[in-house]
């Protein structure tokens, strides 16, 4: 897609689903200029997950600077642009509001098209970014802090939505089981360090669904289990007892530490690579692609490189780098683009999932 003098139009994509405020530019070849993101973990690390109301705040300081630093870093300067991009849904309302708005602002004071993207959709098109060629249809699986959802990609802007968790995410159970073991936030890459010295088959963690035909998943029950094992059970034995009476972990050595990891660890990518096989089999689908935080798990990245193997499913991996929240996914934008689909300046954001998109 070019310019009436031939050059390369330029995208600046926003993102602020979360609490990761995010710039990016990008080109009409889906080229990435620049990907700025500020960090918000610092901010969140004592209470052992994402507050939103801070969440919120931080994205409000954040959001000008983001994007002066991604127009700095691609070089371009704002008339330059060619359109405006913004995530504006899934994600916590006032982290989106605050994303959106500047998008707005920016699309009706330069007078130009404005598109919003799915956030969720963002991170399996992250797959195709790194193919650098087509890779839908597909099964998609996201799995992060806030969803772990499987989708039936048919193409590279329709993904209908055919399995999720009904409790929590397979991320925040990650965050939620580093805290119980003192480990700190955020939980993925700490347990992944841990869990390299530990034991995988210590506890006998349970895998929720494992045998149902249903896509869905539940990680709350995971999360009890491993508490049990860390705090000790009700009317357990005299150390447990006193544990659970003054609610505080057991004395757990280095060993027991690193084998509780390990075996949530593995409980977490079976039941993963488990329902990513049964829904390419239901919708008999040749291809996978996996995007979202926890999908920079090597453990998961080798399990599902197994199993695609012996399946013989081409599987498609987002970077490491485009794995956790970022506005470069919002690439996808130029789809909708090319299709004409550009949104009004009254549209809204909508926190939570859609079954089926076309967008």
């Amino acid at each position: 897609m070019q310019n009436s003098s031939g050059n390369l139009q330029l995208l600046l994509a926003i993102e602020s689903s979360c609490d990761e405020t995010a710039a990016a530019v990008i080109d009409s070849n889906q080229s990435v200029l620049s990907n700025v993101v500020a960090s918000q973990a610092e901010l969140h690390e004592r209470f052992g997950g994402v507050v939103p109301e801070i969440a919120s705040r931080a994205h409000v300081r954040r959001i000008l600077p983001t994007i002066d630093e991604a127009l700095r870093q691609a070089d371009v300067k704002l008339d330059d642009l060619s359109a405006i991009a913004v995530a504006n849904h899934p994600g916590l309302v006032g982290s989106l509001l605050v994303g959106l708005t500047a998008a707005k602002t920016l699309a009706m004071v330069l007078d130009l098209p404005l598109v919003t993207v799915n956030h969720i959709e963002g991170h399996l098109y992250a797959c195709q970014m790194a193919a650098g060629r087509p890779v839908f249809p597909a099964i998609g699986l996201v799995v992060s802090g806030g969803h772990t959802n499987l989708y039936d990609c048919h193409d590279s802007a329709s993904f209908e939505l055919i399995g999720s968790t009904i409790d929590d995410a397979a991320g925040e159970a990650f965050d939620k089981v580093a805290c119980l073991l003192e480990l700190g936030y955020p939980g993925g890459p700490v347990i992944e360090q841990v869990a390299r010295s530990g034991n995988s088959e210590a506890y006998n963690f349970p895998r929720a669904f494992q045998y149902d035909n249903r896509l869905d998943f539940s990680f709350s029950g995971l999360k009890t289990a491993v508490r049990y094992q860390v705090y000790g059970t009700p009317g357990g034995v005299s150390r447990e007892k006193k544990a659970v009476e003054e609610d505080r972990p057991l004395e757990l050595s280095d060993r027991e530490r690193a084998d509780v990891a390990a075996s949530f660890q593995a409980a977490v990518v079976e039941i993963l690579v488990y329902k990513a096989k049964q829904a390419l089999r239901q919708r008999n689908r040749h291809a996978l692609c996996i995007g979202g935080g926890v999908a920079a798990n090597s453990l998961l990245r080798e399990r599902l490189q197994e199993m695609c193997e012996m399946q013989g499913v081409e599987l498609h991996l987002a970077p490491r780098e485009l794995c956790t929240d970022n506005a470069a996914m919002a690439a996808i934008a130029w789809e909708h683009l090319a299709a004409g689909k550009v949104a009004s300046l009254e549209v809204d954001v909508t926190p939570g999932l859609v079954r089926f998109s076309r967008n």
